[in-house]
């Protein structure tokens, strides 16, 4: 796989502590080396607690009050900042069309910045030798507590959770992801006709529905997808971002796609999207999207989540003639609201780095995207 620059910091293997002439161990999940630190006083012992724990998910352990709570934080972390997805198909196939017949300015416009994001990260013969790829890096999430809307809210910068995640995609709607925080893995994935999502460490039924796009693809490591999903945009006006000034490209939700992507239990009641892209350099430099849900409830007392993230990408680097983002950050604030529910808010931050970005990887097949055997039954 193709290295960010630097010496990498995950952590792939773990020694057999029991037999010493044995092989080592793969770990499904490369661990960022602040995360092993964290383990223990000394490398033995930090191999030790990381056997205990690899090991120590009994069904005892996890109905513990104590232990229960802290995964449904780290569930809820990981569901929200570690592994989002968006409520959009994205258009399938490599080249991208940009057809301006009975445009309108705005719509038009959108599509020569798309035409000049396609060339600053790297062109259309590069995108189209793209087939499939595979992602690891590592992330650092913090989060305020839950406060009344009245409260000034501040994330708890002394308690970021580290963890590490993996990534494989083979087109928008065939892809897998797991990602791990502090001992709690989430994995989820697409199969072209459904996607899903659940923690290996909950009892709860695995949350599935149509096929979506992983929002970490549209943080600068999929361009086909991001020029794809744009392609209905319109260009709104212009913003200085760090410095830069940007065309914004604003997308909104059709009423039958929230409708599509909507279930019994919730209603997605908007959803909009927002793209800076440098006028400098072409690149898409900050995403941004914000969604109001409505979940119901059986004494028709609704409850309003409305979730914003702000994610701004930085260093930038070609692999194999694609320009990827290797690091970025993403803030999240998230209101809870309703007729007889306390309002409150929540913050939220992810920190993410790129470690290794490979294209092509053989042997990827439909087999490589199968769903949990508790999503087919």
């Amino acid at each position: 796989m193709k290295q960010a620059a630097g010496k990498t910091s995950l952590r792939r293997l773990c020694p057999n502590i029991e037999n010493d002439e044995s092989l080592e161990t793969i770990l499904e999940i490369p661990i960022p080396e602040e995360m092993f630190a964290n383990m223990g006083s000394n490398v033995a012992l930090r191999w030790q607690n990381m056997l205990t724990w690899m090991k120590g998910k009994t069904p005892d352990k996890l109905a513990s009050p104590v232990f229960n709570a802290r995964l449904n934080e780290l569930r809820f972390l990981l569901y929200l900042a570690g592994s989002p997805l968006i409520p959009l198909q994205i258009q399938l196939g490599h080249s991208i069309h940009f057809p301006v017949r009975d445009s309108s300015i705005g719509a038009s416009t959108a599509k020569y910045i798309l035409q000049q994001y396609i060339a600053a990260i790297g062109g259309q013969p590069a995108l189209n030798a793209v087939q499939s790829m595979c992602v690891t890096g590592q992330v650092k999430i913090s989060a305020s507590a839950f406060h009344q809307t009245t409260e000034n809210v501040e994330v708890k910068k002394g308690t970021e959770e580290i963890g590490g995640f993996v990534l494989w995609q083979k087109d928008p709607d065939l892809w897998s992801l797991e990602i791990l925080l502090a001992g709690c893995k989430v994995c989820s994935g697409s199969n072209g006709l459904i996607s899903w999502r659940h923690s290996s460490n909950q009892q709860t039924p695995i949350s599935r529905g149509p096929p979506r796009p992983l929002r970490r693809f549209l943080q600068g490591l999929d361009p086909r997808a991001t020029a794809n999903l744009f392609l209905s945009a319109a260009c709104i006006g212009e913003k200085i971002i760090k410095g830069d000034d940007c065309f914004i490209l604003k997308l909104e939700t059709s009423p039958a796609i929230r409708e599509a992507q909507s279930g019994p239990d919730f209603e997605i009641i908007h959803h909009t999207l927002w793209g800076y892209f440098s006028q400098r350099s072409g690149l898409l430099i900050q995403f941004e999207d914000s969604r109001l849900l409505r979940m119901r409830n059986k004494d028709d007392d609704d409850v309003f989540w409305e979730t914003s993230l702000e994610s701004v990408m930085d260093d930038y680097k070609y692999v194999d003639g694609v320009n990827v983002a290797h690091s970025g950050r993403t803030r999240i604030k998230v209101f809870r609201y309703g007729e007889q529910s306390a309002n409150h808010k929540r913050e939220m931050e992810e920190r993410w780095k790129i470690e290794e970005v490979d294209f092509n990887v053989w042997g990827l097949n439909m087999e490589s995207f199968l769903p949990p055997s508790d999503v087919l039954n």
